[in-house]
Formats: C-alpha cells, sequence, structure tokens
C-alpha cells in the first residue's frame, strides 16, 4: 500500500507505549496494532484527530505516502536512492 504509517516513530519520540496511546485514544490496543501495521483500509478522521492531539503531532507526522514502486524494491531489498527515481 502507498500510504506508510509512521506511529511507532512518534511513539518513540514521545516515549510512549502502545497500551498508553491506545487507551488515551480511546481505541484497543489490538485495532491500533492493525493501525500501527499499516494493515488498516481506512481511518476515521476522529481517530487521527485524537492520534494527533495524544501525541502532539500533525497527521502528516503519522501517514505518509510513498510510490508503489518505492514499497516494492522496499520489499525486495532495494535502496530506491540507487534505483535512479
Amino acid at each position: 500500500m502507498p500510504i506508510a504509517v509512521d506511529i511507532d516513530v512518534m511513539l518513540a519520540r514521545r516515549k510512549m507505549s502502545v497500551g498508553e496511546l491506545a487507551e488515551r485514544v480511546g481505541i484497543t490496543p489490538a485495532n491500533l496494532a492493525v493501525l500501527k501495521n499499516g494493515r488498516a483500509k481506512a481511518v476515521r478522521f476522529a481517530t487521527l484527530a485524537a492520534l494527533c492531539e495524544v501525541l502532539e503531532c500533525q497527521p502528516g507526522d503519522l501517514l505518509r505516502w510513498e510510490p508503489e514502486d518505492a514499497e516494492a524494491g522496499a520489499q525486495a531489498g532495494l535502496d530506491p536512492s540507487t534505483t535512479g527515481r
């Protein structure tokens, strides 16, 4: 999927556990794990807003777009900076 989720990065920066974030946002740890690991098909704006409020960040700090080719190269162990793209 071309949308990468960087919740782990923000959790590390805030020195916060997944369980604490889930509790403060009001979602289950299992649902947060689905979102965090990039397996979610959608995210409600209310959930995204709550994540941003708790983590004191912007949506762009949690989500970013990556071209499909870069993801395929990453999965194959290729460095996108060496593929000429």
